[in-house]
């Protein structure tokens, strides 16, 4: 598995759920906030944490957002903030830039500027949000208690023209695939012998400790 760079802008409640959820995940994490005793109190939870005024230009300018994989801004409640930091981030090439929105209007305008993604924390928990972000087959993942999640994920290019029977996902990688359906279509349940395609979207049963096992 490939470590990603992440620059998580913000810490509200929900940027540090993100910021701390993705670091436990063994990603590179830089957090920026210009609360000082946010930054002092999550610098042992993260990679790198730098004190900022994210309204200033030159300070988030300063920050090396070139340098990373992914950007989430997190000042739902910030516009101009979030404006600026998705600019700078865009002008810097940053490869996916993402950003928390807390209404329609601010959904429109991030668009408008060149956001890639909208995060809604009302829909989205950090923990959650973090297993989508850094995975590039995780669709959608869902809690079911503490050691069990379900995951929707398309099948890996390594999967497809082969069945259940032949990829044993189960002994692999400690996965039960508990439905399937083609995009746009209706979950229903898995023929052992059909044989995967990319139209295909599996729903997956697996412990949390097994996810990094194949993505």
């Amino acid at each position: 598995m490939t470590k990603k760079s992440i620059a998580v802008l913000g810490l509200g409640k929900y940027g540090r759920s993100l910021a701390e959820a993705l670091y436990s995940m063994g990603e590179d994490v830089l957090v920026a906030d210009m609360n000082e005793t946010v930054i002092r109190d999550i610098s042992s939870k993260v990679t790198s944490a730098v004190c900022v005024n994210l309204d200033n230009e030159d300070e988030v300018s300063a920050l090396g957002l070139q340098n990373m994989d992914i950007v989430i801004t997190c000042m739902g409640s910030n516009l101009s903030a979030s404006i600026l930091c998705v600019s700078i981030a865009k002008e810097q090439g940053v490869p996916v830039v993402i950003a928390k929105s807390s209404s329609d209007r601010m959904r429109k305008i991030l668009k408008r500027v060149g956001v890639d993604k909208i995060i809604c924390p009302e829909e989205e928990g950090g923990m959650r949000s973090a297993r989508i972000l850094t995975s590039q087959y995780i669709r959608d993942y869902f809690e079911i208690d503490d050691n069990l999640c379900m995951i929707e994920l398309p099948p890996k290019k390594s999967w497809l023209g082969k069945d259940l029977i032949e990829l044993n996902l189960r002994r692999k990688y400690n996965m039960n695939v508990a439905a399937i359906k083609n995009v746009g279509g209706k979950w229903t349940y898995v023929d052992p012998n059909h044989k995967l395609n990319n139209d295909d979207l599996l729903m997956v049963i697996i412990e949390k400790d097994s996810i990094n096992k194949w993505r």
